[in-house]
């Protein structure tokens, strides 16, 4: 029996909801090395790849919008598109604290050594690059 196409190919954005956008607009752009991009009515992303991360301030979400959008309710893994020592000392640069790592992990396609951090309103962000 021939095995379907999946329905889903690849993540094109997603929506993250700050409490002080001028915080997370620093964190994202000068501490993660992001893209920012002002599109639509003033609205703003951190694009990287191919990829971006739409921001909402809460209170003032654009519809529609999830359910429940809360601040710090995220866990993301990015890979990082450099080795992993360079991204800590970029981090330990900008006085950025690790909570964790390097760790390894398994990520979508295969081990991963990781590290772990928060942004201004306390999602978890991993940050990886591929293990050996």
């Amino acid at each position: 029996m021939p095995r379907e196409t999946p329905m889903i190919d690849h993540l094109d954005h997603l929506v993250l909801t700050a409490t002080d956008p001028e915080a997370t607009t620093h964190f994202y752009t000068r501490v993660l090395g992001m893209r920012l991009e002002t599109f639509g009515n003033g609205r703003v992303a951190f694009r990287f790849g191919n990829q971006k991360i739409n921001l909402h301030v809460r209170g003032c979400e654009f519809e529609p919008k999830a359910h429940l959008p809360v601040p710090g309710a995220l866990d993301l893994c990015f890979i990082a598109s450099q080795p992993l020592e360079a991204v800590i000392a970029h981090l330990q640069r900008m006085s950025w604290p690790i909570v964790e790592g390097p760790v390894m992990r398994t990520g979508a396609t295969g081990p991963i050594r990781s590290i772990y951090l928060r942004d201004p309103d306390l999602n978890l962000i991993e940050i990886s690059e591929p293990a050996a």
